[in-house]
Formats: structure tokens, C-alpha cells, sequence
């Protein structure tokens, strides 16, 4: 037997057959059967050789002579963090967790970190390299590390120790390094581009256009009512699957607490007398004095010799003002640099305590005599020559004339507390069971009321608070079924709540939306129908006939519009972006077209004459401004499309299930 072994395994069908099971182990390595590799990247980005540009990627030579580069999905989790934190910081109180962790969201993030690997990986490839000068330069530059517009290393040793995670000066170093590396070409490729004056001549001429046309509003065709098969409802149900989809929903139940509604006693006669007597001082009226003053100006920044002259004048004009018989208003008008009371003799009506005066001022003023004028009275804004007028002191009011404000206020104090008090025993309530309101509710004598389902971003009344929004939809509510902690609606008015049903977006039978399918497919023919007649009525256009003769024939009215505007919302934003969409008609010719409406309704239209705009519409430093924008706009679309073409000669692959 072993000899018949030998005999067999020496023939040329033997050699065959290990020659067939060689290429594989050729192509791919006995490693590849022997071991199980486990990627962990979220995406790979790999390169062909520099010197073989070509080379394919298959077999022994996609690990042999392709690099490859990983963007781990650490990495990747890092920076979602990272961008997760910056707009919680931003949104605050809106920040939606939920609708951050998107798919879409996830994998747009990740295409900018594919996007900066590709420009590194062409860098390096193309041997640019960033100088330490530069890095240097590109740091002290950061507003962030800088204090009075200086570059400060404390402050920046400070930021970085407080970054998440936390910095070594070498470490953010590098980071600045390579984020200079992979921007170089795609930043250069911007700040390069430019704009002729050709290019913006064309551009003022685009934007100024002006188009003679005519305009025919064509009827609404009849509403369709026919029949509507199974297939065509299967078929129209396949192509529009999305718009059957139902949202994601939620049901809540929940327990509502407002101060506004609770009961409270009767207000104590005496308890409120105790308290006009402990506040007497709030209710007694403020004394008021009437004050007239002549200002002569001082800058606080004025030299010994200005302000010294300013006094003396002051002086001067004190004396005169206290002699009998003088017109004190008169004075001020002569001599005040008060704008503000000058014209009225100096008059500053009646003035209180702490009402904002200067402190030197109102000492003055109600340490005053009626009719008293007092000398020079220095306060920042410079001298001040002061006459008092009447005195109006404070009385005080009785408490008859208080005791509603004060049970006002007391039944106010009552409710918070009974509010607070109540706050606080549910919410202990609450922590005791924490996967059921009824209990809790029950014990405190409050209803528990249910609302919903009400769609994410949707529902009226409570289901459209934002911060009940966020409870009804987070993962901790929906997963646990828990209570939430107490949502503030308003102050004193605060409500927990329970997720007790939560649906994902999900799609909805047939079925279910049968009825919305037919109107679907009804509007839809009656749509086609109305474009149907609009290509009726063009073709008649083409053949040669004018629009006024083709509207004539239907009974219809051509309407003319001379120079409309590009942009301007006749007959409506639809039509004029179709109006002028069509191409420039030929000499005694027209360019024709149709626009549809909102309605499902359409307009056909006839240019006849096409104006462009002037080129001088603009002053030099307008256009210099236009031409400006242009060329920013012109160097960010080339950068990304020098990005996109880079990358379209390297390899990227995703790995979507691990985002």
C-alpha cells in the first residue's frame, strides 16, 4: 500500500495538482492560512511606489510595494470626541447627543481625517517639508497663547496642560507640523488664485442681466381621478421608499409641578403686620431735592495749570451766584458746560440717594439749605456751582396702603417653598424607584399625566421643549425606562418624565400608506399631464408660431416683461432661474422654455432680447471687493478639487461598521 502511495504521488497528475495548490501560497503567503489578521482601522489609505506609479494592487504586490496607512479607530473616536465637545460648548443647552451620532455625521468626519492623511502622505511623497522657524512663527501667532498681543508662554504651557487629552509643548509641536505639512500645497493652491478684469467684467455683465420676455400662465389641468392598479402602488411604493418612512417617535408619561397652581393659605393679618413692621424702611417715600448746577469742565487728564484756571473761574462765578438778586439760570446759560442742562438754566429736577449722582455732588446737594448756593464742588467731570430748590421729604406709607403688595409677596414666598418642599420629597420619592412615576405620584396626590407619540423635533405644547425633547429621545431614557431627573420648564415649573413607548424611524407597510400612494400617484399624473400641455405648447413655439399667437389660440393671455431682472421673483423665483437658464436668442429669433410651479401648475415663456449688465456698475473699491470674493471662492473650489484629485490616485478604503 505505501509502495502504491509512493508510485501515485510520483506521477506527473500529482505534480500537477501541487503545482496548482503552489500559486495560491505564492500569491498570498502560507502566513495567510496559517494566521487570522485582524484589522482594527477605520479607514486605510494605500499608495503605489514612487517609482512605479502603476504598480497593481493584488496579490504578493499590495503588501509588497504599496504603502499603507491606517487612520485607527481611536483615532477616529478621538477627534469625533474632540468635535462632539466643541459643539456641546457652542449649542449648549440645544445640543442634541443623538442627532450628533448620526451616520452621516460620522462618516463626513471622517472623510476630513482621509482628506488630511492624503495631503500628509503627498507631502511627504513630494519631499515638502515645514521648518521649525515656521512651526515657531505659526504658534505665537495663535491668539489663544497670546496676552496684549504678545505671544506668552505661560498662558500657552497653561493651555496646553488644560487641551483634552493634555499636551507636551513637543507634542503640539509636531501636531502644528504636520497640520502645516498636509495644508501647504491646498493653502498656497488657494491664496494663488486671481481674477482678471475680464472675469469680473463677465461676471458684473452675468449679474446685471436683463431679459425681455413673455410669460403665458398655463391652467391647472383637471385634478386625476383614475384608477390607480396594485402595481402601479408597488412600483411607486419602491422608487419613493424614503418618503414612507415613519420617524422616530416617543411616548412619555410624566408629573408636573408649577408653583403657579398650588394652593396656598390665607394671608395672617398679623404675621403680615410683623412684616410692615420688620420693613418699614421699604415702604417709606424717598426724600427729593430739586438741584440747579453751573459745570465748569476739567479733563481728568488736564495738566495743574488747566485745572487750576478751571477752579478759579468756578470761584469766580460761586461769589457772583450768591449775591443777592442774581438770575442763577441766567448764569448757567452763560456759563455751564453742562449740554445736558445748560438750556434750562441748569436745572437737574429733583434728585434721591443713590440715584447715580456723584458722591461729592449729592453730599453737597443734601447737606444743603433751600436756596442755598454752595462753592466750587470738584467731582470728575470738573467744578460744579450748586443751587438747591425744594426739598420734598420722604413719608411713610400706612400699612393699609401696603397690605396687598405685602400678601401679594407672602403668598409668592408660600407657594416657592410649598413648590421646593414638594420638589424635593418627589424627587426622593422618585430615587427610590426609579423605573416607576405612578408610586411616586401616587404618594404626593398628583396625576400622572401621558403624552405622545410626538415625532424627534416635533409634537406642540411640553412634547415641543427642547429640554423635554432631549429626555424623551436619549439612549438612558429609552434603553432603562427610567424617570428622568426634574426638566425645568419655566422658573418654579418643572416636570419628570418616562419614556413608555419609543419607535425608531422605521419603514411603513404598504398598507398603512396606501391612501398618501394614490394622492402620490394622482398628483404626480396630473403633474405630467400639465408639463404634457406646456410641451404642446412649445412645440407650436418652435415650429414658428409666437407665443401670443399660440396663447391666443387657446384663449390665454401672453403677458410681456420688459428688462426683468435676474434674481427678482417674477413671476416667480422658479421661472426667472428657468428664464435665464435658456440660451441668448438669435437674431429675430426667441429662446423658449417652462418653468414649473409650486402648485404643480406651469408658466411658458418666449426671450426675446437679452441686455447684459454694465461693467462700470461698480466703484473701483467695489470691484476690488468683488473681485476679492471671486478669487477666495475660485482658490477654496480649486484647493478641494486638487484635494479630490490627489486622493483619487491613492487607494482609500472604509470600514463603515466600525464608526
Amino acid at each position: 500500500m505505501l509502495q502504491s502511495l509512493r508510485d501515485k504521488s510520483s506521477s506527473w497528475i500529482a505534480k500537477v495538482i501541487l503545482a496548482l495548490l503552489l500559486v495560491p501560497f505564492a500569491f498570498f503567503g502560507v502566513e495567510q492560512y496559517l494566521q487570522q489578521r485582524v484589522d482594527t482601522f477605520a479607514a486605510r489609505v494605500s499608495t503605489p511606489p514612487t517609482w512605479w506609479a502603476s504598480a497593481p494592487n493584488w496579490g504578493p504586490l499590495k503588501w509588497w510595494v504599496w504603502k499603507h496607512e491606517d487612520i485607527s479607530v481611536e483615532d477616529f473616536r478621538t477627534r469625533f470626541e474632540q468635535q462632539r465637545e466643541q459643539q456641546r460648548a457652542a449649542a449648549g443647552e440645544a445640543f442634541d447627543a443623538r442627532a450628533f451620532e448620526t451616520v452621516e455625521n460620522k462618516r463626513a468626519l471622517l472623510d476630513r481625517l482621509i482628506d488630511e492623511r492624503v495631503m500628509r502622505i503627498n507631502a511627504d511623497r513630494a519631499g515638502i517639508v515645514v521648518s521649525d522657524a515656521e512651526v515657531r512663527d505659526t504658534i505665537q501667532s495663535l491668539p489663544e497663547f497670546q496676552v496684549d498681543g504678545k505671544f506668552d508662554a505661560q498662558r500657552y504651557q497653561l493651555a496646553l496642560q488644560s487641551t483634552n487629552p493634555p499636551r507636551t509643548p513637543l507634542q503640539f509641536q509636531q501636531l502644528v507640523r504636520e497640520s502645516l505639512l498636509q495644508s501647504q500645497v491646498p493653502s498656497r493652491l488657494s491664496e494663488s488664485s486671481f481674477v482678471t478684469a475680464s472675469e469680473l467684467d463677465r461676471m458684473l455683465a452675468l449679474l446685471g442681466e436683463k431679459r425681455d420676455v413673455a410669460v403665458v400662465q398655463l391652467p391647472a389641468p383637471a385634478p386625476d381621478t383614475g384608477a390607480v392598479s396594485g402595481a402601479e402602488m408597488q412600483k411607486w411604493y419602491r422608487e419613493h421608499a424614503a418618503e414612507y418612512r415613519a420617524p422616530e417617535s416617543s411616548s412619555i408619561e410624566y408629573v408636573e409641578l408649577n408653583a403657579a397652581t398650588l394652593p396656598v393659605p390665607q394671608a395672617d393679618e398679623a404675621e403680615l403686620r410683623r412684616r410692615y413692621d420688620a420693613e418699614k424702611a421699604r415702604f417709606a417715600a424717598t426724600e427729593q431735592r430739586q438741584a440747579a448746577h453751573i459745570l465748569i469742565a476739567v479733563d481728568p487728564k488736564a495738566n495743574a495749570a488747566t485745572a487750576k484756571a478751571a477752579e478759579q473761574k468756578a470761584t469766580l462765578l460761586a461769589d457772583q451766584a450768591k449775591r443777592p438778586g442774581v438770575d442763577f439760570a441766567a448764569l448757567a446759560r452763560a456759563n455751564s458746560d453742562d449740554p445736558g442742562s445748560k438750556a434750562a438754566g441748569g436745572d437737574l429736577g429733583f434728585v434721591e440717594k443713590g440715584a447715580g449722582l456723584a458722591k461729592p455732588f449729592e453730599d453737597a446737594v443734601f447737606s444743603m439749605r433751600p436756596d442755598q448756593v454752595s462753592g466750587p464742588v470738584k467731582t470728575e467731570f470738573g467744578y460744579h456751582i450748586i443751587k438747591l430748590g425744594q426739598i420734598k421729604t420722604g413719608q411713610q406709607l400706612p400699612f393699609e396702603q401696603v397690605r396687598d403688595q405685602l400678601a401679594q409677596e407672602q403668598a409668592e414666598a408660600d407657594r416657592e417653598k410649598a413648590f421646593n418642599d414638594m420638589a424635593g420629597r418627589l424627587v426622593d420619592l422618585v430615587y427610590k424607584n426609579p423605573t416607576a412615576l405612578e408610586p411616586a405620584a401616587r404618594e404626593m396626590n398628583l396625576p400622572v399625566q401621558k403624552l405622545g407619540p410626538f415625532p424627534r423635533g416635533g409634537g406642540t405644547g411640553l412634547a415641543a421643549n427642547p429640554a423635554v425633547q432631549r429626555a424623551a429621545f436619549s439612549e438612558t431614557l429609552v434603553q432603562d425606562g427610567t424617570v428622568s431627573d426634574p426638566i425645568e420648564i419655566a422658573p418654579n415649573h418643572t416636570v419628570l418624565i418616562r419614556v413608555v413607548d419609543h419607535k425608531p424611524e422605521r419603514a411603513q407597510p404598504l398598507a398603512d400608506v396606501r391612501d398618501r400612494i394614490v394622492a402620490a400617484i394622482r398628483a404626480d399624473r396630473t403633474k405630467k399631464a400639465s408639463a404634457a400641455a406646456a410641451d404642446a405648447f412649445l412645440a407650436r413655439v418652435a415650429k414658428g408660431e409666437t407665443l401670443e399667437a399660440v396663447a391666443a389660440s387657446q384663449g390665454l393671455q401672453a403677458t410681456p416683461i420688459p428688462g426683468l431682472p435676474r434674481g427678482a421673483p417674477i413671476p416667480s423665483p422658479e421661472a426667472n432661474q428657468a428664464i435665464f437658464a435658456v440660451a441668448k436668442p438669435a437674431a429675430g429669433k426667441v429662446s423658449a422654455g417652462k418653468a414649473d410651479l409650486a402648485d404643480g401648475s406651469h408658466v411658458v415663456f418666449a426671450v426675446s432680447k437679452v441686455e447684459p449688465g454694465a461693467k462700470d456698475a461698480l466703484q473701483p473699491a467695489q470691484r476690488d471687493q468683488m473681485r476679492g470674493q471671486m478669487a477666495q471662492m475660485k482658490g477654496i473650489d480649486a484647493a478641494q478639487a486638487y484635494v479630490n484629485a490627489v486622493r483619487k490616485r491613492m487607494k482609500v478604503e472604509v470600514a463603515e461598521d466600525r464608526l
